[in-house]
């Protein structure tokens, strides 16, 4: 029992839990703390850019052979690329078959998403998508100056400094974390007082099928996927128990992205798969998202009674390939994207994104935990298949 009082999980939990009392019985004041949590976000975003920086940079600058930096990441893509086509699909057809949008509509009346259909006017911009995504630019700039330093003669000088530099930022974030709690809190707080718990009951078969489609696919698809490499899910899943209350807390995969880096490491994954993998896969690797969007286009078809041939599905998975892409960075995004997906269909109505408001909070928490798993996986995965992984270490660690 007093072990249990120095996790931070625990405190993150009851936070969560403090957080949902609050939004219920006094809205007003729960809406008042979206502040805190905002805050928490704005502070671990702080530290991503440095902590992408420094891990790839170093990751390049001491890995030697480029052509194995090509080839991790060459190799990154076309996983990303099967796996959240595997996602879509799994979304589609759980949808279809489980049937979310016959719900009564009339408890749905009342929300606007108007400003969500306006931008989605604007065609998808792979020049756009490099703007607004941050993690996009530094991961670009990271893999540049690593080449840089990975060409110098004084490499071995420097590298040594950046280490400690790493060091610094990694212990500065430790004593960050601290304040997760209060992040959790806020972020509970103001998404129950907003939107109400009774928001979920009118469209709580939606929410059910979403979070069952991402149950499934976590154990069934990535744990195969992991057993086929040796690897088992459920003991990952408890290793990173800790970043995924978090996660649930904030409803942003981004805060704990720099504690599921270091994580990989102690894990035996070598720091420059690690620096690679994590980063590119926040934008390529949304698999959660793919699953919410897939799902969340078959769910307004449904409401609108629109049926759709075998060719209009698969043109749904195939317009979802490339717009999930641009999925992440950009606040809203989601519905931007959904937005646009339906636009380019021209036959399920956009107004359609109205009923997904008040629930989309309480998904958005699914789609960031979701997203950190596949990311964490997808690592673990191409690690070992790159020789880049020390299985000592692994068994040593995810046995603690």
């Amino acid at each position: 029992m007093k072990k249990l009082f120095t996790h931070l999980t625990f405190y993150v939990f009851i936070a969560i839990i403090a957080g949902i009392l609050l939004g219920h019985f006094n809205p007003k004041l729960g809406e008042n703390m979206e502040i805190i949590g905002k805050t928490f976000i704005a502070i671990i975003k702080v530290f991503v850019g440095p902590i992408i920086f420094l891990t790839i940079v170093l990751g390049i600058g001491s890995m030697g052979d480029l052509k194995k930096v090509g080839r991790i990441g060459l190799k990154s893509l076309v996983y990303f690329e099967v796996v959240t086509t595997f996602a879509l699909a799994l979304g589609v057809f759980l949808a279809l078959y489980l049937e979310p949008g016959n719900i009564d509509k009339g408890a749905l009346t009342g929300m606007d998403a108007t400003k969500f259909t306006t931008r989605a006017s604007e065609p998808f911009s792979w020049l756009k998508f490099l703007q607004d995504n941050f993690t996009i630019q530094v991961l670009l700039v990271s893999v540049v100056t690593g080449i840089v330093l990975n060409s110098l003669k004084s490499r071995e000088a420097i590298v040594p400094r950046l280490e400690n530099v790493s060091k610094f930022v990694f212990k500065l974030l430790k004593y960050v974390m601290y304040l997760a709690p209060l992040g959790a809190f806020g972020g509970m707080a103001y998404a129950v007082g907003k939107f109400g718990l009774h928001t979920l009951v009118p469209l709580g078969k939606l929410v059910g099928s979403v979070y069952l489609t991402m149950i499934l696919f976590v154990i069934l698809g990535l744990g195969s996927i992991m057993r086929f490499y040796k690897l088992n899910i459920f003991k990952f899943l408890r290793y990173i128990r800790e970043e995924l209350i978090i996660v649930l807390g904030t409803s942003s995969s981004e805060t704990a992205l720099p504690n599921l880096m270091h994580k990989l490491e102690l894990l035996g994954c070598k720091k420059s798969v690690v620096g690679l993998v994590v980063p590119t896969g926040y934008s390529f690797n949304l698999d959660g998202t793919s699953i919410y969007l897939s799902m969340s286009v078959i769910f307004i078809a449904q409401l609108y009674g629109v049926q759709l041939s075998l060719s209009e599905i698969l043109l749904i998975i195939g317009i979802l390939m490339l717009t999930s892409k641009g999925a992440a960075g950009v606040t809203g995004s989601g519905f931007v994207v959904l937005a646009s997906t339906l636009a380019s269909l021209h036959k399920i109505p956009l107004e359609g994104l109205a009923f997904l408001l008040g629930v989309d909070k309480f998904l958005s928490e699914a789609r960031a935990i979701t997203n950190i798993i596949g990311n964490g996986v997808a690592t673990l995965v191409i690690a070992k298949s790159e020789k880049e992984f020390n299985e000592e270490q692994y068994h040593l660690e995810i046995n603690k």
